[in-house]
């Protein structure tokens, strides 16, 4: 990959279960952050309890599309794409300074980012390949979920999404955040997770270390375990109160 990015080694966070709306305030200061302080950011984290989100662009009135999980939790992402159902899955979010940040050059970091997963997941067994697509796609016709469509460096497994992301950029910055399906959902069961389609059985907590290393290669930066600053935790909490709580908010469009 030709660097789009600049920055000194990064910091690593591996969160415990939070609910949707603190994580995804955190994405967001991790984002600003990146952009203010030039600061990158790696972190895995999960779901305090199953969480459906909403891409930013997606109406609020076609959650109703999706009726099992009508009664989890529900927050908008500030990126884009289909809806999420957040529960037996592995999230991550990365958060880097760029140089130019061209259109070319944040699609090469989206297909790098899952190139990496998929080499830590052939290291557990399970090899994938990246989604190859040509055609752009009218977006009021792509399916609810998020792993229902196909798109450009998805990565599949036998044609099954298994992991999908989306982006968004700030003032020199972009973010990056997306899911793993480690297994099936009761509340999205027409997504079959890796359990289930490949029966191979894959924790997060093994899967984590070995995606920071093959990571690690192909973006040529080492990470090191750390912790929001003062000032990310308080703008952390800003951002739930003052954005990802309100009910304007979720249901703006």
């Amino acid at each position: 990959m030709r660097k789009a990015t600049q920055f000194h080694d990064g910091r690593l966070l591996l969160d415990g279960p939070a609910s949707g709306v603190w994580n995804m305030a955190v994405d967001e200061a991790l984002l600003l952050s990146a952009s203010k302080n030039r600061m990158a950011t790696l972190r895995f984290y999960s779901w305090n309890k199953p969480t459906l989100s909403l891409g930013y662009f997606q109406p609020h009135r076609d959650r109703r599309l999706h009726t099992a999980s009508l009664q989890c939790p529900l927050v908008r992402r500030s990126s884009g794409g289909g809806a999420i159902v957040h529960d037996r899955e592995l999230t991550y979010s990365l958060a880097l300074p760029v140089d130019g940040g061209s259109a070319s050059e944040t699609r090469q970091l989206y297909t790098t980012i899952h190139q990496s997963l998929a080499d830590a997941l052939a290291e557990l067994g399970l090899t994938c390949n990246l989604c190859c697509l040509c055609d752009r796609h009218d977006p009021d016709k792509q399916p609810f979920l998020c792993f229902q469509r196909r798109s450009s460096g998805d990565l599949l497994w036998q044609g099954a999404k298994i992991a999908g992301s989306a982006q968004r950029r700030h003032k020199g910055a972009i973010l990056q955040h997306g899911s793993v399906l480690l297994d099936t959902s009761p509340f999205a069961t027409e997504l079959l997770g890796i359990a289930t389609i490949a029966h191979v059985t894959i924790k997060a907590e093994n899967l984590i270390p070995s995606w920071i290393c093959c990571l690690q290669k192909r973006l040529g930066q080492r990470w090191t375990a750390g912790s929001l600053s003062d000032d990310e935790s308080e703008q952390a909490s800003g951002l739930v109160t003052g954005k990802f709580a309100r009910p304007g908010w979720t249901i703006r469009r």
